[in-house]
């Protein structure tokens, strides 16, 4: 039975929920968040540290130099590690072990030009996601395979081919996101076993059929974040983030200066292939006692042969990462070696342009996640709260405390590592306690909360929206709560839970903002708390359609091993006033299939999806894939199909009555 580690840090986040504290950081091979147990940081090893911390963003300069700093963090690292051990014991507590928790049913055995439909941050950024659309046809990946559908012109649909996800003769790993480029189509996957990220590709042929091409592994810790995604597609170029433990214990070992390398390999019992060195690794400009390679690797995904180039960034291990169509940005946290006023935050920034230098700027507090970053007109602007620990793991889902605005030109990244001055943030007010989120829209950022759980305080609460251009804040009051923040063409909506369901507000941003209409759906709570669980598709300048997963029970997450009831769409007609307009939903059938599932048979990115595509409507709803078409101000079920049930069988349009064509269907 396989292990999985992301259990761990949401059992402590249901803690923190319900107001226990734990005297854990969480840990997974990173280092801790804050204070050490049991002991205070020792003087001896805070002078090593000090000593081999930077103050301008450089590579290291010889491979004599990086073996040195090597040594020195790991001799730092022993002595702190002693020093835990021993207050431990003298306390009575012995080194603390938790068992890994294991989760049932996973058993050991040419880009397109069409519009994205996925719902990316940023426009020209394709994120890793669990369907993506190739031609005529859907890709979907799910529990560990791959698959593929034909949508028919007549409105069938037509499962075509499935390919396993993992190699042939291994038991694989956990498959999170898919990415397509062409008729190449990449997935993205971890695997604890080795330790390292997955890569794979496959081909997608004028027919629809799946075939593997290769699979290379890459060293790296786990990239798992409950708001984030590890990879990006810009053009041919794969991107993603791993971050990478650099020092390890036993810090006494024969081979204490050694440094495993990130790396490539094609199998599992081939050698590595160094894709990072010494002359790729910028020094730390932070003290840090257990550093992280934080490594941005870009991938061309269209040559014959996967070829990898990384940069790695040494830091704390707290981190936010964030893809703009031009840079990345690394947002990295101190850690508890630090202790003094220089110990502070840095957030890098990574051209893609990788002939461009990479420029530093220290900040102040920590963003909640990937969300709260835009870079725009030439400007970074991030919303950030005065503590945090990244986006890592479950880290995102926390209080968030006081909160500012940052806003700094491009320009202020250099390799002089300034710090952002003053009057770079903008302090705005709290939102409160509660799950915090947050996003732009426009030259707005809007921000608020929702309860942790049913019954934890007020369920009505307000959104903030802050305009980037005056640095004005706005409380704007709302009859629910915070649970997601999306565009709606030049205005926002804000979806959470309410008293009597699940509920919607337009909010109108030209001038003073403010609600310009609400929906009410009784009974119901989002079925999807990732971005992706979300679509708009705009069929005019006035107007569009709202694509949202709902479900009827369960909890906050609840879509790790549930599906959604089904996928809700609601019709916006804007003017004065936006009207929704319910038009009714596409259903799952409740009926449950043995898949014989042998790898990821837990869905860590959800499993319900609203499809817009070439003016059709769909539904993904775990293997089910629906059509839907709008008559008479409401939508029917056209066609269905399982993915695994029904492979190589066509499902035939309910009628043959062609209907609305979505996009000729605004409201």
């Amino acid at each position: 039975m396989f292990r999985r580690h992301r259990w761990l840090p949401l059992v402590l986040v249901a803690f923190a929920a319900l107001g226990l504290t734990l005297g854990l950081g969480f840990a997974d091979g990173l280092g801790a968040f804050g204070e050490p147990l049991g002991a205070s940081v020792q003087p001896a090893a805070i002078t090593l540290i000090r000593g081999v911390t930077e103050a301008r963003v450089h590579r290291f300069a010889s491979a004599r130099d990086f073996d040195g700093y090597v040594r020195r963090v790991r001799e730092a690292a022993r002595i702190q590690a002693e020093a835990e051990e021993a207050a431990r014991r003298a306390r009575g507590f012995a080194a603390i072990e938790v068992e890994e928790l294991a989760i049932a049913g996973a058993e050991e055995a040419p880009a397109s030009t069409e519009a994205s439909i996925t719902n990316n941050q940023e426009a020209g950024v394709d994120e890793g996601g669990i369907v993506k659309a190739h031609g005529d046809f859907l890709i979907v990946l799910r529990r560990g395979r791959l698959f593929s559908v034909r949508l028919g012109a007549d409105g069938a649909l037509e499962p075509v081919s499935r390919v396993d996800a993992y190699p042939p003769g291994t038991t694989g790993g956990w498959y999170d996101e898919m990415l397509v480029s062409g008729d190449t189509v990449v997935v993205i996957g971890y695997q604890y076993g080795s330790w390292g990220t997955e890569v794979g590709r496959f081909h997608i042929d004028d027919d629809g059929r799946l075939s593997r091409v290769d699979t290379h592994y890459l060293t790296s810790d786990d990239y798992y974040s409950s708001r984030n995604y590890a990879s990006r597609l810009v053009g041919d170029t794969l991107i993603f983030y791993m971050p990478y433990a650099l020092v390890r214990p036993p810090y006494d070992a024969e081979d204490d200066a050694t440094v495993r390398w990130p790396g490539v390999r094609e199998a599992s019992d081939q050698d590595w292939d160094a894709i990072l060195d010494w002359e790729g690794v910028y020094a730390p400009v932070q003290i840090t006692g257990d550093p992280v390679l934080h490594t941005v690797v870009a991938c061309d995904v269209s040559a014959p042969r996967l070829a990898c180039r990384a940069r790695g960034i040494l830091g704390p291990s707290s981190r936010t990462f964030y893809v703009s169509r031009d840079a990345v940005y690394v947002w990295v946290g101190p850690d508890r070696w630090g202790h003094d006023a220089n110990d502070t935050p840095v957030v890098y920034r990574l051209p893609l342009d990788e002939d461009a230098a990479v420029g530093a700027l220290r900040v102040r507090g920590a963003p909640i996640d990937q969300l709260a970053f835009r870079e725009a007109d030439g400007f970074l602007t991030v919303l950030v709260q005065a503590s945090g620990g990244g986006d890592a793991m479950w880290a995102a889902e926390a209080d968030a405390d006081a909160l500012a605005v940052l806003r700094v030109p491009l320009a202020a990244f250099t390799d002089g590592v300034a710090e952002a001055p003053a009057r770079a943030f903008t302090p705005v007010p709290g939102a409160g306690d509660g799950s915090f989120h947050v996003r732009h829209v426009g030259d707005h950022v809007l921000y608020g909360t929702s309860p942790w759980y049913e019954g934890d305080g007020e369920i009505a609460r307000p959104v903030f929206v802050h305009a980037t251009r005056d640095g004005t804040t706005e409380r704007v009051p709302l009859p629910h709560s915070v649970a997601r923040i999306e565009g709606l063409g030049e205005r926002a909506v804000v979806i959470g839970p309410a008293p009597e369901g699940l509920q919607m507000s337009a909010l109108d941003l030209d001038g003073a903002p403010r609600v310009s209409g609400t929906y009410l759906r009784p009974g119901a709570r989002e079925g999807e708390s990732r971005s992706h669980g979300f679509f708009y598709r705009a069929t005019g300048p006035e107007g569009g359609t709202v694509g949202l997963p709902i479900r009827y029970y369960g909890g906050r997450w609840a879509s790790l091993d549930e599906g959604s009831a089904g996928v809700l769409y609601v019709g916006v007609a804007a003017g004065e006033a936006v009207d929704f307009t319910p038009l009714g939903t596409l259903d799952a059938s409740g009926e449950t299939t043995d898949d014989h599932c042998v790898a990821s048979c837990a869905d860590w990115y959800g499993n319900a999806r609203p499809v817009f595509y070439r003016g059709r409507v769909f539904a993904l709803l775990g293997y089910e894939l629906v059509e839907g078409r709008i008559v008479d101000g409401a939508i029917e079920e056209l066609a269905r199909t399982h993915l695994y049930e029904d492979l190589g069988r066509p499902a035939s349009p309910v009628s043959s009555d062609a209907g609305v064509p979505l996009d000729a269907a605004a409201p």
